[in-house]
């Protein structure tokens, strides 16, 4: 069984390069154009409305919304469906496609509610069948800030505006607890197809996903570690591809790729090696930078998770020691320990080494070593080591004044 795939993204002002790219005004690389015919609109717009971005604006106006709207506010969230490429390619040939898309519009309906649900696209003419949908973040409910702002007894009160007028407010459609939900309630919803869940989002989903990206590289241990972080990260893709979308789509393709040779157990290694060199090379380095800052953005927790892996590798540790510091183990340690920061090596002996959670913070992690934070006791070895050699000076000789002799 494959896996469900969704992603959602707050557009930028009146987000028109998305819509030429969705609508097809623009033709992207890695569009087939033989196929571009095959492609669907799902929704169909209000009279007068021609195009998506006249779609988002006509919500605005027609909502009731009293309260000023900022030209910096979110007026629309991009939803991209669909699944595994092997599992969407067995949904088309078994003639399902028209049930699975009224089940997406169905789910996008319910989930974000019939009026802000403004566009719908099935985009047929790529790799992988998928659709781009367009949800206004327009809501009824009362302000989170005012709900815990309420006054308090004794002091006076004044007349409220209505708490349940329509708003456009993008932070109460996408906190992260409605993202964890829609996750969760679109993969049931595509569970007939059978596409699963992916990577759960609970506290233990960095050991899941950590085991799942160990058992790929495992059988290369030199690969792993140059390029697995990046391949991590690319399971968090967040917004800021977004604005390249030529570049955005081969990016998906190669992820959705991905999955396939996860699941391949009997793929040779010197294939894997082969397609993830490629990849590597093909990828300039602000894309890598564009991919990494993606994935932190859905999953802010694996950034503390790679600051600490990566101090580990700086001070001489080997990935097996990693696991078990990350795995909450006590590890013993003895020979040289190298700081980076002072470009030395320290030698240590009979310590233990410890991850531990900040206090103040539980999401921050402090590496220890006997009790004390790594950064501190390098730099008390690193000033030990600068104290100037006290000068010996011999004593005067007894009924003689003699200074020192230069």
């Amino acid at each position: 069984m494959g896996y469900a795939v969704l992603h959602l993204d707050k557009a930028s002002g009146n987000d028109a390069a998305m819509s030429a790219h969705i609508e097809r005004t623009t033709d992207p690389k890695n569009a087939d154009k033989t196929r571009t015919h095959l492609n669907r609109e799902l929704i169909i717009p209000p009279d007068g409305v021609t195009s998506r971005t006249e779609a988002i604006q006509h919500r605005i106006d027609t909502a009731g919304i009293t309260r000023k709207i900022s030209h910096n506010q979110v007026r629309a969230i991009r939803v991209m469906l669909s699944g595994s490429p092997e599992d969407m390619q067995h949904i088309e040939a078994a003639g399902k496609l028209d049930e699975w898309c009224n089940d997406n519009i169905g789910w996008l309906k319910q989930t974000f509610g019939k009026e802000n649900l403004v566009s719908a696209v099935l985009h047929m003419d790529e790799k992988t069948p998928h659709i781009h949908a367009t949800v206004v973040p327009i809501v009824t409910c009362e302000r989170r800030k005012a709900k815990s702002a309420r006054q308090e007894d004794g002091r006076k009160k004044y007349k409220r505006k209505n708490p349940n007028a329509a708003r456009l407010c993008v932070d109460d459609v996408m906190n992260r607890s409605k993202l964890k939900y829609y996750q969760d309630s679109y993969a049931e919803a595509m569970n007939k197809y059978g596409l699963n869940r992916g990577i759960d989002g609970s506290e233990a989903r960095h050991v899941t996903t950590q085991q799942y990206y160990r058992d790929l590289y495992a059988r290369n241990k030199d690969l792993k570690e140059s390029i697995g972080y990046l391949e991590e990260q690319k399971e968090e893709v967040s917004g800021k591809i977004w604005d390249l979308y030529d570049r955005k789509d081969e990016a998906r393709e190669k992820f959705l790729d991905m999955d396939r040779h996860v699941r391949d157990k009997k793929e040779e290694l010197a294939t894997v090696e082969a397609k993830l060199q490629k990849a590597k090379q093909e990828y300039e380095p602000y894309r890598a930078q564009e991919d990494m800052n993606l994935l932190l953005g859905i999953f802010p927790k694996l950034s503390e998770h790679l600051r600490i892996a990566q101090l580990c590798k700086g001070i001489g540790l080997t990935i097996e020691t990693i696991k078990k510091l990350f795995n909450g183990e006590a590890v013993p340690v003895t020979g040289k320990l190298r700081s980076p920061e002072h470009d030395r090596e320290f030698s240590v002996q009979d310590a233990r080494l410890q991850l531990f959670r900040e206090r103040d913070n539980p999401d921050k992690f402090r590496l220890s070593l006997n009790g004390q934070n790594i950064i501190e006791w390098f730099k008390l070895k690193y000033q030990e080591l600068k104290q100037p050699a006290r000068l010996h000076i011999k004593p005067p000789e007894t009924g003689k004044s003699k200074g020192i002799k230069r």
